[in-house]
């Protein structure tokens, strides 16, 4: 009896999408076309297998599902940069806009932009995005800032982003500084990947005070997107087509890189995702000069702990 009921249970699950079937997850393509011409940056995954990508080209986002690959434009860009991604529960994906110098949050239903905020209003490279403690934290590559959008109750947007200068131990130089961002093990502070120096930083959310994050010598140049799973970080180094995976201490103070993942597919990835035991990789071919019929790609490979 419990075997029928358990066998019932399952089939209304598979029926309603809930759970994949193990034929269909094993036939996941491991790699699937962007359109062309559509210069990849930043990915998201989820709610649901499906994964959401941006364009540096148009700003343009995309969504593809992993079960087949296949995908559409579900929100049209304003035709300046689409770079770091992150979903809420609430439908909605936060995007940074790069050297636009702004954000804005759009509806995943509809593809409308819900809002938009001018973070900056001179040089900047407003890179990467992380929901983290109520609130979405935003890198600038150009500047040594944070900016910090609030949520209200029920996740209410606020009206105007803050601005949290960053001190401490990072010390910004020529080319890419503050890029991928990422929680501390523990949830109480930031990571941050300095793409220029190599260096990782361990930041206050409050104060914006950064600490040098121990690497026991090791370094994570051309770092971009940041990934935490568990106690493991997964530092994209893109022009290296490499993925660094560091395990880190509770804290975040120190860490060590205990494998670096590549593949012939690579070909410089810019950031990285994660869904059903796999890490999914734009190609954001940064030294490829691009084109409107230049191809481009996602790669997915089998996630390290």
């Amino acid at each position: 009896m419990r075997s029928a009921i358990l066998k019932t249970a399952l089939c209304a699950a598979l029926t309603a999408g809930l759970l994949t079937p193990p034929a269909q997850a094993a036939t996941r393509p491991a790699t699937f076309p962007l359109p062309a011409g559509f210069q990849p940056e930043g990915i998201e995954i989820g709610p649901g297998p499906y994964a959401y990508l941006g364009s540096r080209a148009t700003g343009d986002i995309y969504r593809a599902d992993l079960r087949t690959g296949q995908g559409k434009i579900i929100s049209k860009g304003p035709g300046t940069q689409s770079l770091g991604l992150k979903t809420d529960d609430r439908g909605r994906l936060f995007v940074a806009g790069g050297n636009a110098g702004d954000a804005r949050v759009v509806d995943l239903r509809t593809g409308a932009v819900i809002k938009s905020y001018r973070l900056a209003t001179g040089t900047a490279f407003v890179n990467d995005v992380l929901l983290f403690r109520g609130a979405a934290w935003i890198t600038d590559s150009a500047n040594p800032v944070l900016y910090k959008l609030p949520l209200g109750r029920h996740g209410k947007l606020p009206r105007q982003a803050e601005t949290i200068p960053l001190t401490g131990a990072i010390q910004y130089a020529t080319g890419t500084n503050a890029n991928g961002i990422a929680p501390t093990p523990d949830r109480r502070n930031l990571l941050i990947v300095q793409s220029n120096t190599g260096k990782l930083f361990k930041a206050d959310p409050g104060s914006g005070v950064t600490t040098e994050v121990d690497l026991g010598g090791e370094s994570l140049v051309n770092g971009d997107g940041l990934l935490l799973r568990g106690r493991t970080l997964y530092v994209v180094q893109n022009r290296l087509n490499t993925v660094a995976v560091v395990r880190m201490s509770v804290d975040g103070s120190s860490g060590r890189v205990v494998d670096r993942l590549t593949d012939d597919r690579f070909d410089v990835p810019s950031t990285v995702a994660a869904f059903g035991g796999r890490l999914y990789l734009p190609n954001a071919r940064f030294t490829t000069p691009p084109a409107p019929d230049t191809p481009y790609d996602v790669v997915s490979v089998k996630a390290r702990r």
